[in-house]
């Protein structure tokens, strides 16, 4: 085993974990997650882990570019298939994991642009500085404090519960 392959080992042994974790919170399908992982690791191994200063911000943002990249391609062919009339099915909630706190979150987080989630991902569940959500997401901090900020309202109204919303509605002002 050459000296690359052993520290290409060692990192897979240390990150995929944690990488395949964040690619399921950005994808949301432990299949597409363990298909982007793949990728990631794949183009890793060509390029090498060896000469890198930070291989797991390296490989961080390369999944949030490849999932972008994957989108369009997504999206592409979902409006190619809207046109022709055959448009895809959406699934319903996972039984086996059904919650409706947890269903809300996954809707909150959807109707934020890939950018903003990458950013509140790895702010929140990643508990990433500013800095180091700026070098993943190519951008500077000012940028990410800005995705966040903008991302936050947008959860809070997705967030927000019917209850809470009718009882403000109804009541005197």
């Amino acid at each position: 085993m050459s000296a690359e392959q052993a520290a290409l080992g060692r990192f897979v042994d240390e990150q995929g974990a944690a990488l395949q974790r964040f690619a399921w919170l950005l994808t949301r399908d432990p299949e597409r997650a363990a298909d982007l992982t793949q990728t990631v690791l794949l183009r890793l191994a060509r390029r090498g882990v060896a000469d890198l200063a930070d291989p797991a911000t390296y490989a961080r943002r390369a999944l949030v570019n490849e999932h972008r990249s994957q989108g369009r391609t997504t999206g592409a062919r979902v409006r190619a298939l809207a046109r022709l009339g055959a448009g895809p099915h959406a699934p319903g909630p996972d039984p086996a994991h059904a919650s409706g706190e947890r269903d809300a979150i996954w809707r909150a987080l959807a109707a934020l642009s890939d950018r903003q989630r990458a950013a509140v991902v790895l702010r929140y569940y990643e508990d990433l500085p500013d800095e180091r959500i700026g070098e993943v997401l190519g951008c500077r901090p000012a940028t990410v404090r800005s995705l966040v900020a903008r991302a936050m309202p947008v959860l809070r109204e997705a967030l927000r519960s019917p209850t809470s919303e009718r009882t403000s509605r109804d009541r005197p002002r």
